[in-house]
């Protein structure tokens, strides 16, 4: 009995010079025997056993064993001699109705004339979604791959060209924000199995549309429930006390975060478990980027910034997965939800930094947030909201993903709501909250950032999001308005039409700012000129202006691509008379040219040549 020749951890099918069957190896460094039992043993009558290869790795080829079957491992304790059956670690199909048994899979998969162009990072527009919540199935069934097929091409008729995915990774029961990753080598069986997502991530590409996907390292699984002990916890059963978890995680003070057990990220064997992780999803899944939950849990114990809470393990293991990813597919975009606003998550790792590409910028969403909500016009602080946009990690645009909503700021959980009922609590449908929430949107689609919004806030959703209640399509066809006006910041930012690149470019000049009246104004370009210098006007007051002037980069005709305060947008609002304007030399606000332009109440303007 030899120990196999073949590489991959978990179960790998071969087919070798006659030989068919599949390679099973795990990582079980106090067990003194491991076995493989499934339905090709007739379970647990027939345990096949595995070779020690040392280093606490045991495998074995097992000509028994094909696609399709299902096995666990039985690990025997050194010190204890206690018996545990597990589930594979790295399976990649795992069955939560038949007490959590890994299933064989083949990784081969038609991909046909998929050969997706990267989407250049600033020139992505992204739309954050859940996959139960989207769109529910038949009997208010959590919404899965196929059920999101059907409603691709919503997101591709308002223009959206990125999809990022909330986790979808096995855990315990149907319903979930996701973030108690059980399995992480598994997709969750309610949306799905591997062949399905990878058939979901063909026909986005197909479309255009780049998959990225939220990934969960900072903790696994959940206090509230012990699904994590049919695996990770205690898997050969080591453990330094009897409330730890085993050889996966820490066994120190650095071992527990609010929401679930820490890995260990200075063991070598955890290192590669995660690494392995999202390369597996890089490269046979193609999935495009990848959004990393919580950075600030994963390098340091308490959550926030603090050296003597740091954990340099953490630090140094996504330095390495960026650097991977770098020398595999620097196309594929990474991005950290790390919400401390520090500068060195997204500096390279030859400066030392994290390495990685973009972060959730939180600075900009509370300050808009917090300008938008407030009731009071007098309250409105336009320093504030300069400060918001032009706070830059690095002073490159694509280091800075933005957004007004996301999962966790409207998530029932988390008692919070969406911005239409933030701005006015039981009175979402009012004028007041859809003409600033329309302003909130046109400040994220022009800012120098890569905007994203969550699923359902394009036809004005209000109220909280939960995961078990599907988002509100009736609300589709009742705010139309609110749809078109998704659509046409969405081209102004994508620039189709070929007058707006600016809002592709890292420059921003924030150069009038009326705190008096409540008016702000901003110059973005990317290399300047003509269909390339793009102006927005700002109006967080009550007041409507016939003719204000603003300081404006280049004389000539200005013509006005955007007036929120449409009519078609919604009924209610006040069309108030938006113009093109000829910009003469005069100077203002420390620009050779100035001109007049219409503006209406809580309204926004984007002009450009």
């Amino acid at each position: 009995m030899n120990a196999s020749r073949r590489t991959g951890m978990g179960s790998t099918p071969f087919n070798e010079n006659g030989q068919t069957g599949v390679t099973f190896r795990t990582w079980a460094p106090f067990a003194s025997k491991v076995e493989v039992i499934g339905d090709f043993t007739d379970w647990l009558n027939n345990p096949i056993e595995l070779v020690n290869e040392g280093g606490g790795i045991w495998s074995r080829d097992i000509e028994l064993a094909r696609v399709g079957s299902q096995y666990k491992f039985q690990l025997t304790n050194m010190h204890t001699q206690e018996v545990l059956i597990k589930t594979d670690p790295r399976g990649k199909l795992i069955h939560d109705n038949s007490g959590w048994n890994a299933e064989v899979v083949d990784d081969n998969f038609d991909w046909g004339e998929d050969h997706f162009t990267a989407i250049p990072w600033n020139e992505m527009v992204v739309y954050e979604l859940h996959i139960a919540s989207f769109n529910r199935s038949e009997y208010n069934r959590p919404g899965n791959f196929d059920a999101l097929l059907e409603k691709l091409d919503h997101i591709v008729d308002l223009g959206f060209n990125t999809i990022l995915l909330l986790p979808i990774f096995g855990f315990k029961g149907e319903n979930s924000w996701g973030y108690n990753t059980a399995f992480p080598y598994d997709i969750e069986s309610a949306y799905g199995n591997p062949d399905i997502f990878k058939t979901f991530i063909k026909e986005s590409h197909r479309r255009g549309i780049a998959i990225i996907l939220d990934v969960v390292f900072n903790h696994f699984g959940s206090y509230a429930s012990h699904e994590l002990n049919q695996s990770l916890t205690r898997f050969d059963g080591w453990k330094v006390h009897d409330d730890h978890d085993g050889i996966y995680f820490y066994h120190d003070w650095r071992r527990k975060t609010a929401f679930g057990p820490r890995p260990d990220y200075g063991r070598g064997q955890v290192r590669t478990f995660i690494r392995d992780n999202v390369m597996m999803w890089a490269e046979e899944y193609r999935v495009d980027g990848f959004r990393f939950d919580s950075t600030v849990n994963i390098r340091n114990a308490d959550g926030n910034d603090g050296e003597y809470n740091s954990i340099s393990d953490g630090w140094n293991l996504m330095q390495w997965i960026n650097e991977e990813l770098k020398r595999h597919a620097p196309w594929k975009i990474s991005i950290a939800e790390d919400l401390q606003n520090n500068e060195w998550i997204t500096k390279t790792t030859e400066e030392d930094g994290a390495g990685f590409d973009s972060q959730w910028n939180s600075y900009f969403f509370h300050q808009i947030d917090k300008n938008i909500t407030t009731s009071d016009d007098t309250s409105r602080n336009m320093f504030e909201v300069k400060d918001a946009l032009t706070y830059h990690h690095g002073g490159n645009l694509t280091r800075n993903m933005i957004y007004i909503n996301n999962h966790d700021e409207c998530g029932d959980l988390n008692r919070k709501f969406r911005l239409p009922e933030r701005i006015c609590f039981s009175n979402a449908d009012s004028w007041y909250a859809k003409k600033r929430t329309a302003l909130a949107t046109g400040l994220l689609f022009t800012s120098a950032g890569i905007p994203m919004i969550f699923q359902g806030d394009e036809f004005y959703e209000w109220g909280t999001w939960s995961d078990t209640v599907e988002i509100d399509w009736s609300k589709k066809e009742r705010f139309s308005g609110i749809v078109q006006l998704h659509k046409d910041l969405v081209s102004l930012r994508r620039n189709l039409k070929g007058n707006t690149r600016g809002l592709q470019g890292n420059n921003i000049n924030v150069f009038h700012v009326n705190n008096s009246d409540k008016v702000i104004a901003y110059h973005r370009w990317y290399n300047g000129g003509m269909g390339d210098d793009v102006i927005v006007i700002a109006n967080f007051g009550n007041k409507s202006y016939g003719n204000y002037k603003i300081g404006l980069p280049n004389g000539g005709l200005w013509k006005v691509r955007f007036n929120s305060d449409w009519n078609g947008y919604s009924p209610d609002f006040s069309n108030h008379f938006s113009y093109n304007t000829e910009a003469f030399y005069e100077d203002q606000d420390n620009l050779p040219f100035s001109g007049n332009i219409g503006l209406g109440p809580y309204s926004m303007i984007i002009i450009s040549q």
